[in-house]
């Protein structure tokens, strides 16, 4: 690749770096002079936007396989229940590629605990919190993690007062409690949470959908947010939210925002159950549903209720997780919906901001046998390779997960069974999820976080437990997935009763690592050990013409014989947000010939011949310039 004034104009990735490239029109021309290198921490200040830019190798740490668990403890008993274990090939001496070591958060700084605000009522409120998100809050390129907390119920006797919490990643696997001065610490009942750059102001805000009046929190841009909710209009009322996300509905560069709800939950109509003599959580049809609700971006600070001329109003549902990507490929964001015990919602876009709700026709609404499942969270991605955004849901347990492949003319079928997505998920209930790639080896991965919601359970259901193990499974390459849990996990087990999760490189070792929500405890670090030497390739848009987030924008990465596809995304999993930096995956490739990006706008542009192993920054424009970062 032929680089402008920079040691002969040749790129020797010999060491591991960063690069941005950049696509700059005449007429921000003069703004580039506001490129800045400093030493040693490397900022780059393009555009309004400030990175950190520290360097980053290709192989991660050391890892040791003594450290592996052989669950066989008498007390994991009731976790034999699984089937056994099936290595995927690429394993060693029985050792899964993949490995996730358990760090304990307290040692990292994280001292957040979940609290559910119960008292022992039994509100239902208390089953489905709460989502977590990873976003660079602050442009350090260092990602940091916003936690969902829930609050006091009627009832409730604790002495704390639980609110969401925001920790700012200081690099090397240190974490800062930041919540109080970015005042980011909502005190609301949290449940979803997603962001994005609404305002195209170069940082990264935050919404948190509650039940109860929900949270916009407008990025300063100086590490501190203002919360603008009221001044946007996008508090929802006081329903029982879930997930929500930020997207272009009809490329127009402002991002706008779904949000998803619910039941018709309050405390006068609250739903008491017992089982065998025991309280039992009340479930989403003893409520009525509620439509969910979509806010357009006007542009000024303020966004406007569309549901009902876009066609989302006249839907009422049960919504948890959601996810939007085009996958029609037709240049336009469509919307995914779960809905729990209820078929699922699949709004189709017309480009024009209407949606057409097309779950039944397309063969999202249920599962492969006509079910309506107790659904949970969603992830897309192209698991086959065949450039078309898959999605795959989790759900309830004495069900499976579903996995549906996108056959590319607008229908799609249930695989699990064929492909054994299922496997080692039949008896929890499932609520966090991705497909990612967690060895690096050019292929999505399933990861799904476990725990069941009613904490009685194990008094009277001996075939599960209310605190289970998180299910990995690894894809063979071909679209086919074989459990490789618990045995890929490395330090101490985590049994918990988990929600939300999400996935980001958070020690610049190229390799993604976790973070999940366990109710009314502290969360799972899971950090990446997997063995190898894989290549990867990080991408960071930044929209000028499209939104600054680059929502929707669809990426193709060409390199040796592989061919992936992905979409730039905001809000999605069970409640939770990652994605805005997409992460590729190359296997053994030690180059990539080529990466395409469709721009929300309409613009394409290509990238040739790239070095590996690198974290590029790519800004939206007409005319090539490019950079390498001084080491």
């Amino acid at each position: 690749m032929s680089l402008s004034g920079h040691r002969g104009g040749r790129f020797a990735p010999t060491k591991w770096g960063r690069l941005v490239i950049s696509w700059v029109r005449g007429a921000l021309g003069k703004m580039t002079n506001r490129l800045r290198i400093y030493h040693p921490v490397q900022t780059l200040c393009l555009l309004g936007l400030s990175l950190a830019l520290p360097l980053a190798g290709c192989v991660g740490g050391s890892r040791s396989p003594s450290g592996f668990q052989d669950g066989n403890s008498a007390e994991n008993a009731r976790q034999d229940l699984r089937e056994t274990v099936s290595l995927p090939s690429g394993t060693e001496d029985g050792v899964p590629s993949i490995c996730l070591e358990n760090i304990l958060p307290e040692s990292l700084g994280i001292t957040f605990v979940h609290t559910d605000g119960s008292s022992g009522n039994y509100y239902i409120v208390e089953t489905v919190t709460a989502g977590v998100a990873i976003f660079d809050y602050d442009g350090d390129l260092f990602p940091d993690i916003y936690f969902l907390n829930g609050a006091p119920l009627p009832g409730w006797s604790g002495r704390e007062k639980p609110a969401n919490a925001l920790y700012r990643n200081a690099g090397n696997w240190s974490f800062v409690d930041v919540t109080d001065v970015t005042g980011t610490g909502d005190p609301g009942y949290g449940l979803g949470v997603a962001a994005a750059d609404y305002n195209n102001d170069g940082f990264l805000d935050l919404y948190v959908n509650n039940f109860g009046p929900n949270v916009l929190y407008r990025n300063n841009g100086d590490g501190t947010f203002t919360d603008v909710t009221e001044q946007a209009g996008v508090n929802a009322g006081n329903l029982v939210g879930a997930g929500a996300a930020f997207l272009d509905v009809d490329n127009d560069g402002l991002l706008d925002l779904y949000v998803a709800n619910y039941v018709n939950f309050n405390f006068q109509n609250h739903v008491f159950h017992r089982r065998e003599g025991y309280p039992e959580y009340a479930g989403p049809r003893d409520y009525q549903p509620v439509p969910d609700i979509l806010y357009r971006n006007q542009g000024d600070g303020t966004f406007v209720d569309i549901s009902e001329a876009a066609g989302i109003a006249r839907h009422p549902g049960t919504g948890m997780g959601l996810v939007t990507c085009d996958y029609d490929r037709d240049g336009d964001m469509d919307i995914f919906v779960l809905n729990d015990v209820a078929q699922n919602f699949l709004f189709r876009n017309d480009g024009k901001g209407h949606f057409e709700e097309v779950a039944v026709i397309s063969g999202t609404a249920f599962n492969v046998y006509g079910d309506e499942l107790g659904s949970m969270g969603v992830d897309c991605g192209d698991f086959d390779g065949d450039g078309n955004i898959d999605f795959f849901m989790t759900s309830y347990q004495g069900e499976f997960p579903v996995l549906y492949r996108n056959l590319g003319n607008g229908l799609f079928e249930d695989v699990t069974a064929l492909t054994g997505a299922g496997a080692g998920a039949y008896p929890y209930v499932n609520w966090g999820t991705g497909m990612v790639d967690l060895d690096n080896d050019g292929d999505l991965d399933l990861f799904i976080a476990n725990g069941h919601l009613q904490d009685q359970i194990d008094l009277y259901d001996q075939t599960t437990a209310y605190r289970v193990e998180d299910v990995v499974l690894a894809n063979d390459g071909k679209g086919n997935f074989r459990r490789i849990s618990p045995r890929c996990f490395l330090g101490p087990r985590a049994i918990h009763s988990s929600r939300g999760c999400a996935f980001d490189d958070l020690d610049s070792d190229g390799k993604l690592d976790v973070v999940v929500l366990n109710s009314r405890e502290a969360p799972t670090i899971w950090r990446n050990r997997s063995r190898g030497d894989n290549s990867w390739l990080r991408l960071i848009l930044v929209g000028t013409q499209s939104n600054r987030s680059a929502v929707g924008a669809w990426v193709t990465v060409e390199s040796g014989s592989r061919r992936q596809v992905a979409q730039v995304v905001s809000g999605r999993g069970y409640q939770s947000h990652w994605g805005l930096t997409l992460h590729f995956g190359l296997g053994q490739t030690k180059k990539v010939e080529k990466v395409e990006i469709r721009w929300p706008s309409g613009t394409t542009h290509q990238l040739q011949e790239l070095p590996v192993c690198q974290e590029i920054v790519v800004i939206e424009g007409e005319l090539p310039r490019w950079l390498v970062l001084p080491r």
